[in-house]
């Protein structure tokens, strides 16, 4: 676990001082062990922070850089899979996420910590690596023990989300940025609990009113009607019809519903860049698309999260959140 620490003040705070707590203390990096730092020309200053220090943390350290990807959850040329399985620790500042692809899965299974950060922006990582993670852990267990409880999840909202997913039996995801164990992966910064609902029997409304992955901010909420298991309508204005055609782009897979989560970074913020907006505590978020790695059966090349804020969370008609704040 991270030192114990209170919140630093962020006006201090530096990119490298940054850089260390996640090496250090979030991945828990040694000077014995190797780390691939992976990265893209729109993340190069931040992916090169990462390198200077790693090298002073690490046993070896190796800078490389990639082509930014299309999509969410494209794969990495082969080469580049190749030398995350033989490595310690991977961390992946890049435009787009490798969380969901093969090569993050593969190098997992051979025991290599990796931590991705997907359209990381420097205010992104000087105000979320200033939190006390022992806050963000605190509420994430919560979060975690109550779904884990659970058989179905209810999301209201004023908007008109209205939508029901059934979870009995699925693996409940604690995503804090912790991740010194053998073969543990996750977003970093983080603070989020998530899981895959049951393929093929999710019904209802959603009604997207923060962000939405590779579209951004969102100007006016995008309605989507969901049956079965599958985005089948969707309202609004240009973002919902950006939506609809980057599902369409990949195939029928790619309109299923693929995650649910709830955010616990009590420091994140609405900033349109999913990685910090999926983790605001006080919203939720639903994804189409992917959902291998978190034990699903949806095996699509496309991953898109979209957030709701000041969602009202029942889970067994037992009421988790109102309209946005935790009752637990």
């Amino acid at each position: 676990m991270p030192r114990k620490k209170k919140d630093i003040d962020e006006k201090e705070f530096t990119l490298q001082d940054a850089a260390e707590i996640a090496l250090r203390d979030y991945l828990g990096i040694t000077s014995v062990e190797t780390l691939l730092v992976l990265s893209d020309e729109p993340l190069r200053d931040i992916g090169l922070v990462f390198f200077e220090v790693g090298k002073r943390l690490s046993y070896e350290a190796f800078y490389c850089e990639i082509k930014p990807r299309a999509v969410n959850g494209q794969e990495p040329p082969e080469q580049i899979a190749l030398i995350m399985q033989e490595v310690d620790v991977v961390v992946a500042p890049t435009s787009k996420s490798l969380t969901h692809t093969n090569a993050r899965r593969e190098a997992s299974k051979l025991g290599v910590r990796i931590a991705t950060m997907p359209g990381i922006t420097k205010d992104t990582i000087l105000r979320c690596l200033s939190a006390d993670p022992n806050k963000i852990l605190e509420t994430t267990e919560k979060v975690a023990k109550s779904l884990r409880e659970a058989s179905t999840i209810r999301v209201t909202t004023e908007l008109g989300t209205d939508i029901t997913f059934p979870i009995k039996g699925r693996q409940i995801i604690k995503s804090t940025g912790i991740l010194r164990n053998i073969g543990e992966y996750g977003n970093l910064p983080s603070g989020e609990v998530y899981l895959a609902p049951w393929e093929k029997q999710t019904n209802g409304v959603v009604v997207f009113d923060g962000s939405i992955a590779e579209i951004g901010k969102l100007k006016y909420p995008v309605k989507i009607k969901i049956e079965d298991g599958y985005g089948v309508d969707f309202e609004g204005a240009e973002e919902a019809k950006l939506l609809y055609e980057k599902l369409k782009s990949v195939g029928h897979e790619a309109f299923a519903i693929g995650e649910f989560g709830i955010g616990t970074n009590y420091k994140a913020k609405i900033t349109g860049h999913i990685l910090e907006d999926e983790k605001v505590l006080g919203t939720v978020h639903i994804a189409f698309g992917n959902n291998l790695t978190m034990g699903g059966k949806i095996k699509v090349a496309l991953h898109i999260d979209g957030i709701i804020t000041k969602p009202t969370v029942y889970l067994d008609d037992k009421p988790l959140m109102k309209e946005g704040k935790l009752l637990i």
